[in-house]
């Protein structure tokens, strides 16, 4: 097995983990509140591919004993995630019928090329997550999966309120939620398969961030 060598990128982490571990949550917590002020929103707007490429970043400098395994689950997990929804986007066979807006940043084929960053952030740290349950890899792998759908129930009306992205007649079918559930759950088969760690400081701080920042606002929703 090679382990490439990032003795300096742990080091950095070791020596400033207690800050990022502030940062990332204030990062989310900015973002919620400045979402709710129609002065600061279209900044946030703006700010969005910025976010998402500096949790992935974090993220993956939290990541221990780096191999050749670790880096192709990142590459399939990215690289996976851009086409499936390329194909969704223009045949609406696997989520439905819905298009990107110009919150997520520059698109190829019509979708936004972070989206790909996205699947990769959310399989790896749920996956690390729930990778402490005493379960056979397959299952562990559906326990992991049905969270990952569960995060996209609170995603969506947020992501179609700030052009994210929208769907055909503002209905978000079923089959959109069956298939991040099929998708997520063979990203995590492979996840769990492949010799490398799945050990991540980060990945819980940043999996909870996100559930509170997606969370509060669809609390915020229903109020309104």
């Amino acid at each position: 097995m090679v382990v490439l060598n990032l003795n300096g990128v742990l080091f950095f982490t070791m020596k400033y983990s207690k800050y990022i571990f502030v940062v990332v949550p204030l990062m989310h917590l900015a973002g919620f509140v400045g979402a709710q002020f129609v002065v600061s929103a279209p900044l946030f707007r703006l700010l969005t591919p910025f976010h998402l490429l500096t949790c992935l970043v974090l993220l993956l400098l939290f990541h221990q004993s780096w191999n050749v395994a670790t880096a192709f689950y990142c590459f399939l997990a990215f690289v996976a995630g851009f086409f499936i929804e390329v194909v969704g986007v223009h045949t609406g066979l696997i989520f439905g019928s819905y298009r990107y807006g110009n919150t997520l940043g520059y698109k190829a084929l019509d979708v936004p090329l972070l989206i790909g960053a996205n699947w990769l952030v959310l399989t790896y740290c749920v996956g690390t997550v729930v990778n402490g349950l005493a379960l056979p890899t397959i299952w562990k792998a559906a326990c992991a999966a049905t969270v990952v759908t569960a995060l996209d129930v609170l995603i969506e009306p947020v992501a179609i309120r700030n052009d994210f992205w929208s769907w055909q007649n503002n209905v978000i079918p079923f089959q959109n939620y069956a298939a991040w559930f099929l998708i997520s759950w063979v990203l995590l088969l492979v996840f769990y398969i492949l010799p490398f760690a799945k050990t991540n400081r980060l990945a819980i701080v940043l999996l909870l961030s996100q559930l509170a920042f997606f969370g509060l606002h669809n609390l915020l929703y229903l109020l309104e």
